[in-house]
C-alpha cells in the first residue's frame, strides 16, 4: 500500500537521477516500514515550468527549485515511521536531485485500512 509521488518541474533534472529518487526513494519506505520492496509505488510527476509557482512567481521565469512530495500510508503506523520518512524523502531530494533543503516541501498522509482496496 505505501506510495510516494514526488512532483517536480520538467527539465530541472535529468531522468538518471529521477531513476535514483525513485528507486532509492522506494528501498528507503520498505525498510522504514519494514514491509516487502514490491508493495512500494513510487511515482515522479512532471510539470512544465510555466505550471509551477513558488512564492507566486512562476518557475518558467525564476527557475527556482522547490520540489514537491507526498507519501501515503496505513493509518495506525508509529509517528516516528512518519517522521523519519518525512526526512528521508527531503534527505534524497537534497542529495540525488541538489534541491535546496529550505525549498522542499513534502506531506504523509495516512488512510484507514477500510478506505483501501
Amino acid at each position: 500500500m505505501p506510495i510516494v509521488t514526488f512532483h517536480l518541474v520538467e527539465g530541472q533534472y535529468s531522468t538518471e537521477r529521477i531513476h535514483g529518487l525513485l528507486t532509492d526513494g522506494s528501498a528507503m519506505f520498505a525498510r522504514v516500514l519494514d514491509c516487502e520492496l514490491d508493495q512500494i509505488r513510487a511515482f515522479a510527476r512532471l510539470y512544465p515550468a510555466g505550471l509551477v509557482a513558488v512564492g507566486g512567481t512562476l518557475v518558467s521565469r525564476s527557475g527556482q527549485r522547490a520540489p514537491y512530495f507526498e507519501f501515503t500510508m496505513l493509518a495506525g503506523r508509529p509517528a516516528r515511521q512518519r517522521k523519519v520518512l518525512l526526512a528521508g524523502f527531503t534527505d534524497l531530494l537534497v542529495d540525488l536531485l541538489g534541491a535546496p533543503r529550505d525549498g522542499i516541501r513534502g506531506r504523509a498522509v495516512t488512510v484507514a485500512a477500510e478506505d483501501w482496496a
